[in-house]
């Protein structure tokens, strides 16, 4: 199994927890070898280093971002070949080459989804405002959110609100990890700051290092401890934590779980279909209805989408840790 990850260059805080997570998965399934090449966070990099891999493996896994999966996805059309989609959640970089990419994270426009479901089910908010970060990643999270939201009664605003508007608010925001924290700092430090605070950064572990104070700040996670349920295929979820700790020394965040459960149904789907040719892989695919570790998997067959994942709402708490958010 080959794999193109970003080890250096500014996506390597998920890069690099991918590749452990690959490692550790390789150790607990004993049969398969992993070869791992740095695409250094670069488009112009990834694309002749994938090509090199899909000449070299059996199966091919994809980078992390959704920006290097829209390269991945050319390559794999050009080279005939399958991808398995652990790290790219734009809804476009999902449906780019049917037949040729397989996604296992939710879409970036479901991403929203539990955080409007607890506004929805909570006393009547003001606005919802949603800031979307500088890539097509965040404009697609907001989206989402705008659209699910619109469907529940909920009042929207692009932006922030007006300063001199003392009406309650709540923020989501979609951006990088620098600029998620950065906003979420600049806004609960002001003099009205929001009800409630939802950044997709903050379902990560590295964003209570980031943030002086993360309590009751939400966030989106793809997975969390426990969220994944018993798994059909793939090892379980205390022996993977139990072997990604040991080689890293701490507890694994959603990118690597995500990593490690695409191998995991790639490997599934090769046993199946008896052999690693495109077509073989995308029809054992395709029919699958399954849970991993990651949680559920079930793609549409005709695009690839994943259709059977959702995320998960998680909360800091006052002891500067991450939990499964429950209530308003």
């Amino acid at each position: 199994m080959g794999a193109c990850l970003s080890l250096t260059g500014p996506y390597a805080r998920f890069g690099v927890q991918a590749a452990a997570a690959l490692q550790a998965w390789r150790d607990l399934d004993g049969d398969a070898e992993v070869l791992i090449e740095d695409d250094g966070s670069d488009g112009a990099r990834l694309m002749p280093a994938l090509h090199a891999l899909a000449g070299r493996c059996d199966l091919l896994l994809g980078p992390y971002s959704t920006r290097l999966m829209r390269t991945a996805a050319t390559v794999a059309t050009l080279a005939d070949t399958l991808l398995w989609n652990h790290g790219g959640a734009g809804d476009g970089v999902q449906t780019a080459a049917p037949g040729h990419v397989v996604s296992v994270l939710t879409p970036a426009t479901r991403y929203a989804r539990p955080f409007v479901d607890l506004l929805a089910a909570g006393d009547p908010p003001g606005p919802l405002c949603l800031v979307a970060g500088r890539g097509g990643f965040g404009q697609l999270v907001c989206a989402g959110a705008e659209w699910v939201a619109g469907a529940a009664g909920l009042p929207i605003c692009r932006g922030l609100p007006d300063p001199e508007d003392g009406a309650p608010w709540d923020l989501l925001c979609a951006g990088a990890f620098e600029e998620d924290v950065g906003l979420v700092t600049a806004v609960r430090a002001s003099h009205h700051p929001p009800r409630l605070v939802c950044a997709v950064a903050a379902g990560v572990r590295e964003f209570g290092d980031a943030t002086a104070d993360p309590e009751g700040i939400l966030g989106v996670a793809q997975w969390f401890p426990g969220t994944g349920g018993a798994p059909e295929t793939g090892p379980p979820e205390p022996a993977f934590l139990a072997a990604y700790q040991e080689r890293t020394g701490r507890l694994p965040d959603y990118p690597a779980v995500q990593a490690a459960a695409a191998a995991s149904v790639a490997v599934h789907c090769a046993r199946v279909a008896g052999g690693v040719d495109r077509g073989s892989l995308w029809a054992a695919a395709a029919a699958l209805d399954l849970t991993t570790m990651f949680g559920d998997f079930r793609i549409d067959p005709v695009t690839g989408v994943q259709i059977g994942h959702e995320t998960v709402l998680l909360r800091w708490t006052a002891e500067g840790r991450l939990a499964q958010a429950t209530g308003g």
